[in-house]
């Protein structure tokens, strides 16, 4: 009885030692398979080179820097000349980093240069067989998002709180240039996007690439932007709304982007400096002194000049018809005579004359008497040409259901 007892004892350790020692091996297996992970970038495995990453620093030419690694003029001079067509050494810039793989070996001999003269580009200069220069540009990846919500303050500062470049609020403003004066848009509107984004090597962001729609709640109507090419041989894209009108007026809404009305147009105001009330024949947009003004619309320069009241000026003639003129301007950027193209810089917001502070006064003529030019209904561009208007259509109203649809659940939320 003890033996068959001592029998089954003896099995069944043999079995756990078995068991045991399989457990072993399998942890042993697993650790075996464990490596180090492959750390490839630029195209070279950096576990096979010593890595320096650095940094042009002021006076650094791409000759010292290669001279610390031990190259003498003559070599560098050499090594210039070869890679000239490709890599131009006087291209680099402080600030801009660059890296350099050394051989693991006693002499710790330089191997390859690489260069970044931004995220998305680099040069290598390889010098391991025969010294060979090109340039290489890392795979971009476009992602789209369509986001809605309620303006919270600026719109940059309502996108950044998205989590969405900020950067994306001055090509929003310039394509609503003609149709929404951003100085009116108030806290609580709402407004859609649907926009692509870039990403290099599918995992670094590089920011906002192109809008493929938007709307504004402007005025309490909803003012929406597809992007569309009516003319496939050119392929140049202008904005139109859900109805195919284009967004491109003759006239932009004011001669700034993102700054507040301080004054409008009046038959009485009070006016600051001379302090008597008189007629105020002109719209005051309050900004920094320096910010750009442009004109309204493409003329010729009337006059540019200075006088006592209106400080530095410039005064545009449109047509036969229509006049603008841009007043207490701290510089002027154009000539009597001058064309100027819609948008154009004429000048810098200022002080100068009788003003109290930095800003532009806008005034606007018709028929060579001034009006108020935010109550003028403007004329605008040409219409899209029927032919095209029907592609346009099926086009843009599946985006414009994705863009309502997000707007409906940001709004329940």
């Amino acid at each position: 009885m003890v033996s068959k007892i001592f029998q089954k004892a003896v099995a069944i350790l043999l079995l756990v030692t078995f068991i045991s020692s399989c457990n072993k091996v399998n942890e042993e297996e697993i650790i075996v398979q464990k490596s180090k992970p492959r750390m490839v970038e630029f195209g070279f495995n950096f576990h096979d080179y010593n890595v320096v990453h650095d940094t042009i620093e002021s006076g650094d030419t791409f000759g010292s820097i290669l001279e610390h690694q031990n190259l003498n003029g003559r070599q560098v001079h050499e090594i210039v000349a070869t890679v000239k067509d490709t890599f131009d050494v006087r291209s680099i810039r402080k600030g801009k980093p660059f890296t350099i793989l050394r051989s693991k070996d006693r002499t710790n001999k330089i191997q390859v240069f690489i260069y970044q003269p931004d995220r998305l580009n680099y040069y290598v200069v390889d010098f391991r067989d025969s010294i060979v220069a090109y340039k290489k540009t890392r795979p971009l990846t476009f992602k789209t998002r369509t986001i809605a919500g309620a303006l919270n303050g600026s719109l940059s500062e309502t996108l950044q709180n998205l989590k969405v470049d900020p950067s994306l609020a001055p090509k929003i403003a310039k394509i609503y240039a003609w149709s929404i004066d951003f100085f009116k848009l108030k806290k609580g509107d709402e407004f859609g996007l649907k926009f692509t984004e870039r990403y290099i090597n599918d995992t670094v962001y590089d920011g906002v690439d192109s809008l493929k729609a938007a709307f504004f709640e402007y005025k309490g109507k909803k003012i929406y932007a597809f992007p569309f090419a009516p003319d496939a041989n050119t392929k140049k894209q202008q904005y139109y709304d859900e109805e195919g009108k284009t967004l491109k007026n003759f006239f932009l809404k004011a001669p700034l982007k993102f700054v507040n009305i301080t004054s409008h147009y009046s038959a009485n105001r009070f006016h600051p400096v001379q302090l008597i009330w008189k007629a105020h024949k002109g719209t005051d947009y309050a900004a920094p002194t320096g910010t750009p003004i442009m004109t309204t619309a493409a003329g010729v320069v009337e006059q540019a000049g200075f006088t006592t009241g209106n400080g530095n000026f410039v005064k545009v003639k449109h047509d036969k018809t229509f006049s603008t003129q841009y007043l207490h301007m701290s510089k002027i950027l154009v000539k009597r005579g001058q064309r100027v193209t819609q948008g154009q810089i004429i000048g810098k917001v200022g002080s100068t004359g009788l003003a109290t502070g930095p800003h532009v006064c806008y005034r606007f003529w018709k028929n060579g008497v001034q009006v108020d030019a935010l109550k003028l209904k403007l004329p605008t561009s040409t219409p899209m040409d029927s032919k095209y208007r029907q592609i346009f259509m099926e086009y843009m109203k599946p985006i414009k259901r994705e863009l309502d649809s997000v707007a409906s659940a940001s709004a329940l939320k």
